[in-house]
């Protein structure tokens, strides 16, 4: 068993976050919602209430900003101003609060599989959790088309949540893929290998994906939610809807539209700062 799964104390500085204010944040409630121990169920309603709570978005990226992963910085933004952030801030926050709660929590690194056939760099991070004796993959920070919930880390392992399936599948030298089921059949999100990841590598993956010329989330906004019945991206100036019965559509969000639409779809509220660097990076006028 991944010593860091089994629980290696402070490696993801638990003890530095404001529990009861992230609950807060993701609308847990332990009177309505149960009390937290680092059970299955515990996790489940977490990872759910995180995603349903917190949006996947570049902003601070596309607008030049450093991204810092240390547990305050995130509780700062992601918290208390109620933004949203991408994968390493995300799975960051999360694995803090999982740890804090008592869970063994490990990192992972995976490739990304949704843009056709090419072989990218491992950029995306997600978890790998430990409890009741099995492994789970934990990912609050897909964006739209991640998990709602813990998926089984187990060859085989197929969910439904809500109106969505998810699966795991093994490839040669023990890489796990994460699929989804789609209209025309299993798709792969990711790949990744059993090799543990630390704070201080999601860092330098973070370093390359918020400041390489190659990152995709330079130059552009980049806003996504998932939800049980429908999910959101605006990538630059389109915006996608899918819904679980398959249906989907695409219309162009105009640059005198973008803060809106960052608000009613996403829930991120902007400041007239930030509204403005974001607007003329827009590519549609008004």
């Amino acid at each position: 068993m991944d010593p860091a799964v089994e629980g290696e104390s402070g490696l993801w500085s638990g003890d530095e976050l404001d529990l009861d204010t992230y609950l807060a944040r993701i609308g847990y409630d332990v009177d309505r919602d149960g009390e937290l121990s680092p059970d299955l169920r515990t996790l489940t309603a977490l990872h759910r209430a995180h995603v349903r709570s917190i949006p996947f978005e570049n902003l601070d990226v596309a607008l030049g900003r450093q991204v810092p992963l240390d547990v305050k910085s995130l509780q700062a933004k992601l918290v208390r101003r109620r933004r949203g952030g991408y994968c390493y801030e995300q799975n960051s926050l999360f694995a803090a609060a999982l740890e804090r709660i008592g869970f063994g929590v490990a990192g992972r690194g995976a490739r990304n599989r949704t843009r056709g056939a090419a072989l990218l760099p491992v950029t995306h991070a997600l978890l790998a959790v430990e409890t009741e004796g099995q492994q789970w993959l934990a990912d609050v920070g897909f964006g739209w088309q991640g998990p709602l919930e813990p998926v089984p880390l187990r060859d085989g392992a197929r969910v439904e949540q809500g109106g969505w399936a998810f699966g795991i599948g093994r490839e040669a030298g023990g890489i796990h893929v994460l699929r989804s089921l789609r209209p025309q059949g299993w798709t792969d999100l990711y790949a990744f290998s059993p090799q543990t990841l630390y704070p201080g590598d999601f860092t330098v993956m973070n370093h390359f994906s918020s400041s390489h010329p190659e990152s995709r989330f330079l130059g552009q906004v980049v806003a996504q939610k998932p939800g049980p019945e429908v999910r959101r991206a605006l990538v630059r100036e389109t915006l996608s809807t899918v819904r679980a019965n398959g249906a989907d559509e695409e219309r162009i969000v105009t640059v005198g539209e973008l803060a809106a639409t960052l608000k009613a779809d996403f829930g991120i509220e902007i400041d007239e700062e930030e509204r403005a660097g974001l607007e003329r990076l827009h590519p549609v006028g008004v």
